[in-house]
């Protein structure tokens, strides 16, 4: 859920409309709002239910992409420090990350006092407080604290694999070739073993297929490297879902194709520009990290007010995904995107003895 450094519509318009199918996905499968509902709008609420959780993909892709424009631009690594582009990468995510995670365990408490139900987080315990800060609670079997935490921990597991993928290829004279093939290798890997396996989804090597793809998508749309290879990468996909058809590695697929393609024949800053979409992916990951907390507390306020209404219940669900939208913007503005000017300010102020 990176920001990248220009604007590109295209892009805006995959991370809004992913991060509004997430929000709403979360609204179909967690709270009592859409069990109550469900009479009304049941093929909806199964859609969502069911598929919206796909738009992950989405998110994977985009940050394959530009993680791969940022480290390795022309394939040939740059000269990168692991260890200062992790720690980065890690501040990235995780201040913001630990603002919101606070928010979601006062909203959760206040939730407690008026609703029981399974969606709710308990009270955290101080482990599993530091198992969420250092990003480690599902490998180590921690409740989650919010929705969709796994994701963030992911995605810097994701960062990590890449980022040492590079450096070691990188110390080799054919450092070209051999981030080709470690990127690859670990891509086959993922795509024809690990993601066949439910037991590995903690694991970054579970999503490393999709991220990989937007690592390629962008190596593919560079002028001086043959076309050809969107047809390799094409069929390396196509028979990895001949072996075992999944709808995330389709998706996952279609998303990379479209990235590089537009890249390469300059349709990306074409994509129709809109200032409701581009506002929408600029807040994206703070809606992805705040909108659990509001969406549990009009969960509570509708139960409360209205348990036996699936009319007034179909309303809470659209209240809280307006309020999610609105809490996320209200989230960028007075967390993301200071911790972001923060850390610039630190990078680019000279250091004295």
């Amino acid at each position: 859920m990176s920001h990248p450094s220009q604007h590109m519509p295209l892009v805006d318009t995959l991370k809004a409309v992913a991060s509004q199918l997430i929000v709403l996905h979360h609204l179909a499968f967690y709270g009592p709002m859409s069990d109550i509902a469900y009479p009304l709008a049941a093929g909806s609420i199964d859609w969502l239910y069911e598929y919206g959780r796909m738009a992950v993909q989405v998110f994977l892709v985009v940050a394959g992409f530009f993680a791969a424009r940022s480290l390795a631009p022309a394939v040939t690594p740059i000269a990168i420090k692991p260890l200062q582009l992790i720690w980065a990468r890690y501040q990235r995510l995780v201040i913001p990350f630990l603002v919101a995670l606070a928010a979601s365990i006062v909203c959760a408490a206040v939730a407690r006092h008026w609703l029981d139900h399974a969606s709710i987080p308990d009270t955290p315990t101080l482990w599993q407080m530091i198992s969420h800060a250092l990003l480690l609670q599902n490998l180590l079997g921690q409740e989650a604290l919010s929705a969709g935490v796994w994701y963030v921990a992911i995605d810097f597991q994701l960062f990590i694999m890449l980022s040492l993928s590079l450096w070691l290829a990188g110390k080799h004279h054919a450092s070209t070739r051999l981030a080709t093939l470690l990127v690859g290798g670990l891509a086959v890997a993922s795509l024809f073993y690990f993601n066949r396996q439910d037991s590995w989804d903690n694991w970054g090597i579970y999503f490393f297929g999709s991220y990989a793809l937007g690592v390629s998508a962008h190596w593919c749309s560079r002028r001086e490297n043959s076309p050809l290879w969107f047809a390799f990468i094409l069929g390396l996909v196509a028979s990895a879902l001949l072996i075992d058809f999944r709808l995330r590695i389709a998706i996952a697929l279609c998303t990379a194709l479209g990235l590089g393609l537009s890249t390469r024949y300059g349709l990306m800053e074409k994509w129709p520009d809109f200032r409701l979409i581009a506002w929408l992916s600029k807040i994206s990951y703070s809606l992805f990290l705040i909108h659990f907390p509001v969406c549990m507390l009009v969960n509570t306020l509708v139960f409360r007010l209205a348990p036996n209404s699936p009319v007034l219940n179909i309303a809470g669900m659209l209240a809280a995904w307006l309020l999610s939208i609105a809490a996320g913007d209200l989230f960028y503005r007075l967390a993301e995107s200071k911790i972001g000017t923060r850390r610039r300010t630190q990078r680019q102020t000279p250091q004295t003895a």
